[in-house]
């Protein structure tokens, strides 16, 4: 894109939208092929960077997970310009050692969801991206060094497991995800990482945790005051992890995220329906000229 409106997006909670330093200048709504993002994008500046806001959920919080527009989201921060995703995710912990109000940056994701699409591709054309490492290694290490900046407790590495939700894990669940070793549970980034590779978008988790998951002793001693504190102060704490983030992002990518579909693309490009490279021209326009 020559003219992008935002080269970094952020996906979260509507709140980032008044974090300080931030100005907004307009929202954008945009229509995709896929139907309509979750909400209108705020395009603004940070720290003298063009950004592009979405909250994932919309504004209110009227979106369960399952009921997400992943595709939409995605595609929307592709035509805006959007070459990186920080995104921003609640989750509960499965470690002793990932306490509540600790980031966690995972480099891995298992999936548990049911029946979610999380592929632009079909319909006469086929790509198979590489995947073995879903998250950006540059784009994570800007999102460790800006949680230390903000002198927020934070792990880098580790497993996300996304589960489809709404509904929280049993016991029995919990103490399974535990055996497998991984580190926090989610409901949603899962989808955006594997979309926003095919997108050839930078992508990076920063996990929030809010809670340890039902697998812990002290867990139905939790008060909702307690669970209500730890949300806000996240949430403080996110927008000043996000503001170093963006202040100290660089200028260039160095990582393969840009060119993640070279190779991915299968299908012979002569039998590749027109009305399909037209559907998904800002995603593979560069490919077919």
């Amino acid at each position: 894109m020559t003219n992008p409106l935002a080269r970094i997006g952020i996906i979260g909670g509507s709140g980032l939208y008044t974090m300080p330093g931030f100005h907004a200048e307009r929202e954008v709504s945009i229509a995709t092929p896929f139907g309509p993002p979750s909400d209108n994008y705020i395009i603004g500046e940070l720290e003298g960077r063009d950004v592009a806001f979405l909250a994932r959920h919309a504004r209110g919080h009227r979106l369960s997970p399952s009921e997400l527009n992943y595709r939409a989201n995605i595609y929307g921060m592709k035509t805006l310009g959007v070459e990186r995703i920080l995104s921003l995710s609640a989750v509960g912990s499965l470690k002793e050692e990932h306490r509540p109000l600790d980031f966690v940056i995972p480099d891995q994701f298992f999936d548990r969801t049911r029946g979610r699409i999380s592929s632009f591709f079909g319909e006469g054309l086929v790509a198979h991206i590489s995947f073995a490492d879903p998250v950006c290694p540059q784009l994570s290490g800007t999102a460790e060094a800006a949680c230390r900046a903000a002198s927020v407790n934070v792990k880098r590495g580790g497993t996300y497991i996304c589960m489809e939700g709404p509904a929280f894990s049993t016991k029995a669940e919990s103490h399974i995800y535990r055996s497998w070793g991984m580190d926090v549970i989610g409901m949603t980034n899962l989808q955006e990482a594997k979309l926003a590779r095919e997108a050839e978008i930078c992508y990076v988790t920063i996990a929030m945790v809010t809670d340890y998951d039902c697998w812990h002793a002290d867990h139905d001693a939790v008060e909702v005051a307690d669970i209500i504190r730890v949300l806000q102060q996240n949430a403080a704490n996110a927008c000043q992890v996000i503001a170093h983030a963006v202040k100290n992002m660089p200028a260039e990518r160095t990582c393969k995220c840009g060119c993640a579909l070279k190779h991915a693309l299968i299908t012979d490009g002569a039998l590749v329906p027109l009305n399909i490279i037209q559907k998904l021209e800002p995603i593979v326009g560069k490919y077919f000229v």
